[in-house]
């Protein structure tokens, strides 16, 4: 006999509230204090929409206009997709635009600035990542 497929997973963004930094701090995922300090003085957020389900994590995340992502790494590939805004990658990687897209490997490292309207994305992984920031 064939094992019946587990139902769908149903996320519904109106019920997963913002990301609270000190429980992703318990669980090593948390960015560094300095960058969590200025995404919360500036109005940047996060919500962690899929957290595990058949594997997937996805988080959509709001920066303000100007706001400055310092290079860093993580430990699992990642998909971005950017929803509204856009962003200049380091070192002339990639300048994006609503509706463009970045694949990132692991360990890649990289920072962005995000332009005049800022940015609003999703980020997909096959893992909840850890961040390493450069000193």
């Amino acid at each position: 006999m064939s094992k019946m497929p587990e139902k769908p997973t149903v996320l519904l963004y109106e019920e997963v509230g913002r990301d609270d930094p000190a429980k992703s701090a318990a669980q090593g995922t948390a960015p560094p204090r300095e960058l969590v300090a200025r995404a919360k003085k500036t109005g940047a957020w996060r919500k962690k929409i899929a957290r595990g389900e058949a594997g997937f994590f996805m988080n959509r995340s709001f920066l303000p206009p100007g706001f400055r992502v310092p290079p860093h790494s993580h430990d699992h590939d990642e998909l971005m997709v950017v929803l509204a805004g856009g962003c200049s990658f380091d070192e002339g990687l990639a300048d994006l635009a609503a509706n463009d897209s970045i694949v990132i490997h692991a360990n890649y490292r990289y920072g962005f600035t995000c332009g005049s309207e800022g940015m609003e994305f999703l980020t997909i992984r096959m893992g909840e990542a850890r961040m390493a920031v450069d000193e």
